[in-house]
């Protein structure tokens, strides 16, 4: 069940006035370290993705300064994140392609930028979104899991939901949208313990709206 046209820009509205100008809670020095960072994310935290790349982007920030650190000493880095191994070849790999297909620039467009090793959907339309400012919508598992339960989107897929939410959130919205409800999922609808009494959306969400009695 998908809410009114009326009920979602109420939500975008609040989460407007809460958080008029969200930013990514990746830190990144341009568009290669942002790149790299998502990459890095996948089943890791942002918090400790940032930790760890501090270092890193001190002395190799661009794709050029990653091959010349070579691989070994790439893991020396980014070994405490997690998946390590595919990780620290996926950014030697696409640091690869980024100088001998793109010149050495992060591409701007979805198809250009998922030909890149370890790239999928969601983290080009971060790299899109973040960098680029176009109106994407990175499905990750926090948007995957709240939207449908809101009454934002249908779908039990990251496309899906990527879809449907693209279809429902009115445009002016989309420059920001994915990062509200990313910070939502995290901090307020939570997977486990949600803090509906704490949520600025409880009345227009479907799952919050039926525990108005609590």
């Amino acid at each position: 069940m998908i809410l009114s046209k009326q009920q979602i820009v109420e939500i975008m509205e609040r989460f407007k006035v809460q958080n008029p100008n969200p930013k990514s809670e990746l830190d990144f020095k341009n568009p290669f370290t942002l790149l790299v960072s998502v990459v890095l994310s996948a089943q890791a935290t942002d918090k400790s993705v940032n930790f760890y790349t501090k270092p890193l982007y001190e002395v190799a920030d661009s794709p050029q300064k990653i091959l010349a650190l070579g691989q070994e000493k790439l893991i020396e880095f980014i070994k405490p994140i997690g998946l390590w191994k595919n990780k620290s070849k996926n950014i030697i790999a696409l640091s690869k392609r980024l100088i001998e297909v793109f010149g050495g620039i992060v591409p701007d467009s979805r198809e250009k930028l998922m030909s890149l090793p370890g790239v999928g959907r969601k983290t080009a339309n971060v790299v899109l979104n973040v960098v680029f400012g176009q109106n994407t919508m990175p499905v990750d598992t926090h948007l995957l899991r709240i939207c449908p339960k809101i009454g934002l989107a249908e779908g039990t897929t990251p496309e899906q939901v990527e879809n449907s939410l693209l279809k429902n959130i009115p445009s002016e919205y989309l420059q920001h949208a994915h990062h509200w409800l990313l910070l939502h999922g995290r901090y307020v609808c939570t997977a486990r313990n949600p803090k509906c009494n704490e949520c600025l959306i409880r009345d227009l969400c479907l799952n919050g709206s039926s525990l108005k009695g609590d």
